[in-house]
This record gives C-alpha cells, sequence and structure tokens, in this order.
C-alpha cells in the first residue's frame, strides 16, 4: 500500500478544498431553471385574429416589453378550447370570463390576477336577451315556449349565455330550452347579434358589453336589435395565469396589469387608448373569492340538474356546496 506524506496529503486536502469552493461558487452562480420562452396568451373571439388581433395587439406588445419575453396571441371561438389549451400547457394566460375562469381554476390550476373595468367604471355587466328590432317579440312571448321560436343559445360554458339565463331566467321557470324552442342554435354572443338582426333566429341570449362594442362598431346592426330581458350584474371577467408559471415572471404578469393606463403622461395617455379600444378603462385586482357570486350559480345549476334526475349523492353534494358558499358570503363585511 502506498502512503503519501503529510504535506503532500496537504496539498491534495487544499486542492479538494478549493475545487469544492469553486464548485460552490459555480452551483451559487448557475441560474434557475428558466421559465418559458414566451407567453401564449388566450382570446375568445368571434372574429377571430384577423378582427380581433390589431385590437390586442398594442396591450400584448407592451406586455411583452414589460415581462421582459415574447407574448402571442391564441385565438379560439369557444372556451372549451381554450380552456383545455391552458390545461395542457400550451397557453401561459388568458382573457375569460367568470365561468370559464373558475373552469380553468379547477381544470387547468390556474389564477386570477386581475379583472376587467369597463369603460364607464364598472366591474360587472350584465346577461340578456335580443330580438330583432320591430318583431314586437315580447319576454312573455318567448317563456310562453310551445316550440314557436327559433333560440340562439350561448356558448355552453359561457356565463351570460347560458348560465345567468339559465339560473335568473329559465330554472325558476322549470322551462328547458331544448323543449320550449322550435330549434336552439348554440353559439357565440357576436353570432346571436347578428343571426337575430338576419332573422335567422328570432330570441338570443347576449350581454351589455356585446351591445356596447357592436354599437360601436357596427351600429347598423346593432340599430336592428333591442332587449327584451336584463340579468342582475354579474362580476366581469379578468386574466388569468397558469398556477406553475415562475412566480417572479407572474408577478411582473401582475403588476403590468394593474399598473397599466394609470397615472399621467403621454405613455399612460397612450395605454388608455389601447384599453378603449377593448372597452375597457384599466384593470382591478382579484383574488379567487371574486368569483364566488358565479359559483354559487353553478352550485344552483348543480342542485337543479341533480334533483331533475333525482340522484340523492348528487342532490346532497350540490347542497353541501351551495350551503358552504352562502355561508362564505354571509360571513364577509
Amino acid at each position: 500500500m502506498t502512503f503519501f506524506r503529510p504535506v503532500r496529503l496537504l496539498g491534495v486536502g487544499l486542492v479538494a478544498a478549493a475545487l469544492g469552493l469553486s464548485g460552490c461558487d459555480r452551483r451559487a452562480e448557475a441560474p434557475a431553471p428558466s421559465g418559458p420562452a414566451e407567453i401564449t396568451f388566450s382570446i375568445l373571439s368571434a372574429r377571430g385574429e384577423a378582427s380581433a388581433g390589431p385590437l390586442w395587439q398594442p396591450l400584448l406588445a407592451d406586455m411583452a416589453k414589460a415581462v421582459g419575453i415574447p407574448v402571442e396571441p391564441h385565438f379560439a371561438s369557444d372556451y372549451a378550447t381554450l380552456i383545455e389549451d391552458m390545461k395542457q400547457g400550451r397557453t401561459q394566460a388568458a382573457w375569460f370570463s367568470a365561468q370559464p375562469a373558475i373552469a380553468a381554476m379547477d381544470e387547468a390550476d390556474a389564477e386570477m390576477i386581475a379583472r376587467t373595468v369597463d369603460a364607464g367604471g364598472a366591474d360587472s355587466y350584465r346577461s340578456t336577451l335580443i330580438v330583432k328590432r320591430g318583431s314586437a317579440l315580447t319576454l312573455d312571448d318567448v317563456l310562453a315556449c310551445g316550440q314557436r321560436f327559433r333560440f340562439g343559445a350561448g356558448d355552453p360554458r359561457s356565463t351570460s349565455g347560458t348560465l345567468v339565463p339559465m339560473t335568473f331566467l329559465f330554472n325558476p321557470r322549470g322551462i328547458r330550452p331544448e323543449i320550449c324552442f322550435r330549434t336552439v342554435r348554440p353559439g357565440n354572443h357576436e353570432t346571436n347579434a347578428f343571426e337575430v338582426a338576419a332573422g335567422v333566429v328570432d330570441v338570443a341570449t347576449s350581454n351589455s358589453v356585446t351591445a356596447a362594442e357592436l354599437r360601436r362598431r357596427n351600429p347598423a346592426i346593432a340599430d336592428q336589435i333591442e332587449e327584451i330581458w336584463r340579468s342582475p350584474p354579474i362580476p366581469e371577467g379578468g386574466i388569468l395565469v397558469r398556477g406553475d408559471l415562475d412566480p417572479a415572471l407572474k408577478e411582473k404578469i401582475r403588476s403590468f396589469f394593474l399598473t397599466y393606463g394609470q397615472g399621467s403622461g403621454p405613455e399612460a395617455e397612450r395605454q388608455r387608448h389601447v384599453l378603449a379600444a377593448l372597452s375597457w378603462s384599466r384593470f382591478s385586482a382579484a383574488e379567487d373569492d371574486y368569483l364566488d357570486p358565479v359559483r354559487e350559480l353553478i352550485a344552483d345549476q348543480a342542485l337543479s340538474a341533480a334533483r331533475a334526475s333525482g340522484d340523492a349523492e348528487a342532490i346532497e353534494a350540490a347542497q353541501r356546496d351551495l350551503q358552504r358558499l352562502r355561508a362564505k358570503r354571509e360571513v364577509q363585511p
């Protein structure tokens, strides 16, 4: 066996220690695992990228500058596609209305970081039923059913297009649209508005936001439509991000939206013009419980469906969920 002299051993030990320290230094200096090379941002749009893209691009370009990586839009015409894209990691951020936002939180580990405020300063909107102006069709006519009318329903996951009219208008009267109407054509709000104006459907769901945008962008179509029902206020939609995003990146995104268009000076004024094109005035902070009023509506729908099916276990689960949400609301200041 070969033995090293003490001085030799000391030398080896010093070298090893130096190497160890060097390795520690390299580990300390090594960058943390990087986040996404770019952010893909989901946007629901019936008009598609060609029409909606120019409205969103200035906001997303400003977002890219603020967070330091490219931000690319991803357009689709139905919420189910956009929620699945976020669930599968194909998108990292999104603008959703309330019900799909809740679905994204439940199914895709999303977090709401900001909510939109409309041009008039409101952070709520309303579901509506619309008919062709001059048709003389009334709400009483519609609720009389008899399979007389063609109905333009909303996206199944739309808050104002399906959840709210079912909760406040149809369910309390025991009305099932597929039985009440001659035909039911699901679509988004813009499609519904055009089909009402063209006489393709007799009555359809819409909302106050779509009505305002239609009045601004296509007054000739807006002039051919009138409301026959308007719901109680609904929480506005908001900006969501995937929960597994790097916390520092998530905070940059949150800060961008909450400060956008605020303050004074030419840059803030330019940003306000960008928001105005999207029919917004600013973004406000939003936490998960901001959407609890809509969760109550979802739970109420689930309870109605469970009762209709006679499923005792489902009824009990829906009742527990509804009671939990109502109790939470009652203890809030």
